[in-house]
């Protein structure tokens, strides 16, 4: 089931008129903030795995 134009529209109308639109700024805010956060945990990090294995080897 494909979602149409219309529908689209018809679904952020309906948020907007339900939640008003400081609301759902807050929302898209913290959804952004969420999503953000969550890729730099899932994305490895050069400095990381460095300091890792210079704490292993006892340099750090």
């Amino acid at each position: 089931m494909r979602l149409g134009i219309w529908e689209i529209i018809l679904i952020v109308l309906l948020a907007l008129v339900l939640f008003g639109g400081n609301k759902l700024a807050g929302v898209g805010k913290a959804l952004g903030k969420s999503i953000k956060d969550f890729k730099e945990e899932v994305k490895p990090k050069e400095e990381d795995n460095s300091t890792k294995e210079d704490e292993k080897e006892g340099k750090a």
